[in-house]
C-alpha cells in the first residue's frame, strides 16, 4: 500500500491548517525539510500550493501509433542514458525509453542538469512532437513527467504537477498534498459572497463552485470542465483582492490625499515650450496635457508614462519638473542607478542653462559632507531641482516645498518604495517612467493604480538599427564587421549575460544603494548551467571575454570593463571615458540596460541572448539607436536544437516596435519578470496566470470597481472576511492601513 499523508479518517478528522507537515504520516522529519525549501512547513501551507500545471494520461499514445509531427504523450521506463560533450562544450543527453510496444529516443540539447533528475529505471510520462530520427521516434526537449512505478492512473485522471525541489518527486506531492485537500478544504472560510460569485460566473459564462470544492478539485481532479471552473474560481479570487486592493489605493489618492494645484496657465506652457529646441511629437503633445490636467487638479497627479526606446519621455519629465518649479514648488526625479542619474542630471543642466532653475545631484556615492551641503540646499528651496538614487529614499532628505516626484523605471522601484517618499506627510504629484512598453494585462495589475499615457511615435532623425541572429559561422565575419565599424571611428558594445561564476551578477537585481536580493540557488545553478558556452567561448564572466576580446579579436582597440560589482566611482569613470571616446569597445553587463546615452555607439554584440527576455534585448538594442547613425545589433546564441529559442530570437531580430515585443515576449514567457516583478513590491500571484487569466482579470478588475463604488471602504458585513484577505495580502505595500 502505497504512503499517504492521511492514513484513516481519524488521522483526517486531527489535522488543521497550522498541522506541522513533518509529523503527518509518509513525511517525516527529512521530507519536511525538503517541503519547507519549498516554503511548505504546515498543512495550509501546503493547500494552498497549487499546481503549476496538469499532465492527462488518458491522452496516451501508443508508441505504434505515434505520428510525425503530432503531439502525443507516451508511458516509457528509461533504460539508457548516454551524455556527450562536443569538442565546442555543448552537451547532449540522449535518452532511450522503452515500453511494450517498442523503443524511442528522447534528446535534450545543452541541458547537463536533466542527467541529474532522471535515471535507468525510472518510469516516465513524455510528452512532445514527435520526428522520425533514422529509424526511431525522436523528441527533442520534451515534458517528462516521472511516475511512480506502481502509478498507473486509469482513463480519466488527471495528474496535478506541481513545482519541486532537489530530493522530491511529482508522486510523493500528490500523495501528500491530496489527502490534505480533502480533509482541510471544508475548513476554509469561504470569502467571496455568493452573489458576487455568482455575478462573476455569469460574466466568465461559466459557474463558480464554492471554495472547498475549488480547492479539492485543484488538487485531486476528476474532470477537466470541474477542474477549470475550479482553477478559475481561485484565480478570479486572488485577482480580485488585488484589484480591490489597486480600487482602495485610487480611491485613497483621489479622496484623502491633497496636492498642489499646479495650472499649466498659457503663460507657463509657452515658456516651458521654448526651452524645448525641436518639434514634439503628437504623442507628447498629448502626453503633456494630460499630464497639465492631472498636476492643475488638488490631489496628487499617479500617472505612468510609458514608452518605446527612443521616444522622448524625458522631455515629459523636464515639462512636469519646470511647471512645478513656476508655481513655486520642488522636484525630485530618482534614477535606478547612479549612472543614470548623472545622465539625468547632465541632461537637466544642460537643458536649464541660462536660467534660474538649481539641480543638484544626489547619489549614495556622495561624501558626508556634500551630502550634508545638498541636504541643506534642499532643505532651504535653493534647489529647485533634485536628481539621484535611493539615497533619496533611505537619507533624510527634506524638500522645503516638495510638489513633484518622477521616477524613472518605475518597476526598478516598487510600490513600497514608490510609498516611502510620500511618508514625509507631503503629497507631491507623481509621474513615472517605464522604457520597457507594458502589456495591458500588466499594466492592469503592477500599475494598477496609476493613469497610464503611452508614447508610440519617435522623433525625426531616428535611423534604424539592424539586427542579426548570429550562428556558429558567424564569429570571425561579425568581428571582422565590428573592427571596420571601429576604423571607421564608431563605438562598440559588447553585452555578457548576467551569470559570473554560476552566480547572477549583483546589479540586475540590485539599485545602488540597497544591495541585491537573495537569488534563488537553484535558479541560478540552472541559469549558469548553460552557461559554459556562448558562441564558441568560455564567457561565463565579463572579465573573461574583456580578456578575450583583449587578446584576440580586438587587441588592437581600447577596451573597457563594466559590471555590477564595481563601486559607483568606478563605474562612473568607466562611463565617462567611454563617453569621451578614450575607450573604443565597452564589455559589459546589463547594467547598460536602460537609459545609457552615447551617440556614438552604434554597434552591440549580445552573447548568451537566450538568457535574455526580449524586452531586456530590445532595451539593450536601444543603446545603439541614439544618434543619426544606422545601428546593428548582433545576437549570439548556445541554444543549439531548441527551435522554440530560435524563434523567440528571430521574432526580436524581425521585429523593431517595443510593444509588439512586449506582448510577444508576455505570450512566450509568460508575466515572469518580464518588468522585474520580484522588485515591484507586489506579492507573487499563487495560481492566477497574466497570460491564461486575462478575461479573468477584466472580471475582477470591473467588479472591484463596482465594489469600491458602492461601498468605498468594504464596511458591508458581507465583505469582511474579504476586506480582511485583502488587508493582509496587500495592506502594507499599497499604504492601505487607514481602511481597515
Amino acid at each position: 500500500m502505497q504512503d499517504s499523508a492521511l492514513s484513516s479518517s481519524d488521522a483526517a478528522a486531527k489535522i488543521h491548517l497550522a498541522s506541522d507537515l513533518q509529523f503527518l504520516s509518509g513525511v517525516g522529519p527529512d521530507r519536511a525539510k525538503l517541503l519547507a525549501k519549498l516554503g511548505l512547513r504546515a498543512a495550509g501551507d501546503a493547500l494552498f500550493f497549487f499546481p503549476r500545471s496538469y499532465e492527462f494520461p488518458s491522452a496516451q499514445t501508443r508508441l505504434i501509433h505515434l505520428r510525425e509531427g503530432v503531439p502525443a504523450s507516451v508511458v516509457g521506463t528509461i533504460t539508457e542514458i548516454e551524455s556527450r560533450t562536443s569538442a565546442n562544450g555543448r552537451t547532449t543527453l540522449g535518452i532511450l525509453v522503452e515500453n511494450e510496444d517498442g523503443a524511442f529516443r528522447v534528446v535534450f540539447y545543452n541541458q547537463p542538469f536533466r542527467r541529474e533528475q532522471l535515471g535507468r529505471g525510472m518510469r516516465v510520462l513524455v510528452s512532445g512532437t514527435p520526428k522520425l530520427a533514422g529509424l526511431r521516434m525522436q523528441f527533442s526537449h520534451p515534458r517528462i513527467t516521472p511516475l511512480a512505478l506502481d502509478e498507473a492512473p486509469p482513463p480519466g485522471d488527471i495528474l496535478p504537477m506541481y513545482s519541486l525541489t532537489e530530493g522530491l518527486k511529482q508522486p510523493q506531492l500528490r500523495r501528500i498534498i491530496g489527502p490534505i485537500a480533502d480533509a482541510l478544504a471544508d475548513r476554509v472560510q469561504e470569502v467571496l459572497p455568493d452573489s458576487l460569485r455568482e455575478d462573476a460566473g455569469e460574466r466568465l459564462q461559466m459557474p463558480l463552485p464554492a471554495i472547498a470544492d475549488a480547492l479539492r478539485q485543484v488538487h485531486t481532479p476528476t474532470d477537466k470542465d470541474e477542474l477549470h471552473a475550479a482553477r478559475t474560481r481561485l484565480a478570479f479570487q486572488e485577482l480580485l483582492v488585488m484589484q480591490l486592493a489597486l480600487a482602495l489605493r485610487r480611491r485613497r489618492l483621489t479622496t484623502d490625499l491633497t496636492a498642489p494645484p499646479m495650472m499649466p496657465t498659457a503663460q507657463i506652457d509657452a515658456r516651458i515650450r521654448n526651452r524645448f529646441p525641436f518639434e514634439l511629437t503628437g504623442d507628447q503633445q498629448q502626453t503633456i496635457a494630460e499630464v497639465g490636467r492631472d498636476m492643475g487638479r488638488q490631489f496628487p497627479m499617479n500617472r505612468l508614462v510609458q514608452g518605446d526606446v527612443g521616444s522622448g519621455k524625458t522631455v515629459i519629465a523636464q515639462y512636469a519638473m519646470l511647471l512645478a518649479v513656476a508655481h513655486g514648488y520642488q522636484a525630485i526625479m530618482m534614477a535606478p542607478t547612479e549612472i543614470l542619474a548623472r545622465q539625468h542630471y547632465a541632461t537637466l543642466t544642460k537643458a536649464m542653462a541660462r536660467s534660474r532653475v538649481k539641480v543638484g545631484l544626489l547619489t549614495g556615492s556622495l561624501s558626508g559632507a556634500e551630502r550634508q551641503q545638498l541636504t541643506a540646499a534642499a532643505e532651504s528651496g535653493e534647489l529647485n531641482v533634485i536628481v539621484g538614487t535611493q539615497a533619496l529614499l533611505y537619507g533624510n532628505v527634506a524638500a522645503a516645498k516638495l510638489g513633484l516626484v518622477v521616477i524613472d523605471e518605475q518597476h526598478k522601484f516598487g510600490v513600497g518604495q514608490r510609498a516611502r517618499l510620500r511618508s514625509g506627510g507631503l503629497d507631491p504629484h507623481y509621474l513615472v517612467l517605464s522604457a520597457t512598453p507594458i502589456p495591458r494585462t500588466m499594466a492592469m495589475t503592477m500599475f494598477g493604480d496609476l493613469d497610464v499615457s503611452t508614447l508610440r511615435d519617435k522623433p525625426p532623425g531616428r535611423k534604424p538599427v539592424h539586427t542579426y541572429l548570429a550562428r556558429d559561422g558567424w564569429r570571425d565575419r561579425w568581428w571582422k564587421f565590428v573592427r571596420e565599424r571601429l576604423d571607421e571611428g564608431r563605438q562598440v558594445f559588447v553585452v555578457t549575460p548576467r551569470v559570473s561564476e554560476r552566480v547572477a551578477d549583483a546589479e540586475e537585481t540590485e539599485t545602488e544603494e540597497t544591495g541585491p536580493e537573495e537569488a534563488n540557488a537553484a535558479e541560478a545553478a540552472e541559469v549558469a548551467d548553460g552557461m559554459e558556452t556562448i558562441a564558441g567561448e568560455n564567457v561565463s564572466a565579463a572579465e573573461g571575454v574583456f580578456e578575450e576580446l583583449q587578446a584576440g579579436p580586438l587587441a588592437d582597440y581600447r577596451l573597457g570593463l563594466l559590471h555590477g560589482r564595481m563601486s559607483a566611482q568606478e563605474k562612473e569613470a568607466v562611463m565617462q571615458r567611454f563617453a569621451q571616446g578614450r575607450t573604443q569597445v565597452l564589455v559589459t553587463t546589463t547594467v547598460i540596460e536602460v537609459g545609457i546615452d552615447i551617440a556614438n555607439a552604434t554597434v552591440m554584440t549580445i552573447l548568451g541572448a537566450e538568457h535574455f527576455g526580449l524586452a531586456q534585448l530590445h532595451q539593450l538594442r536601444g543603446r545603439v539607436s541614439r544618434g543619426r547613425v544606422p545601428g546593428h545589433v548582433c545576437v549570439f546564441t548556445d541554444a543549439e536544437g531548441s527551435p522554440e529559442e530560435n524563434e523567440r530570437l528571430q521574432v526580436f531580430a524581425d521585429t523593431a516596435d517595443g510593444f509588439e515585443l512586449a506582448e510577444a515576449d508576455f505570450r512566450l514567457r509568460g508575466p515572469g519578470d518580464l518588468m522585474g516583478t520580484r522588485q515591484s513590491g507586489m506579492p507573487p500571484l499563487r495560481i492566477a496566470d497574466m497570460q491564461r487569466d486575462q478575461q479573468v482579470l477584466m472580471v475582477a478588475r470591473q467588479l472591484a470597481q463596482e465594489v469600491i463604488d458602492a461601498d468605498s471602504d468594504l464596511s458591508d458585513e458581507a465583505f469582511a472576511a474579504l476586506k480582511k484577505q485583502v488587508l493582509r495580502r496587500y495592506g502594507k505595500v499599497l499604504e492601505l492601513g487607514d481602511v481597515a
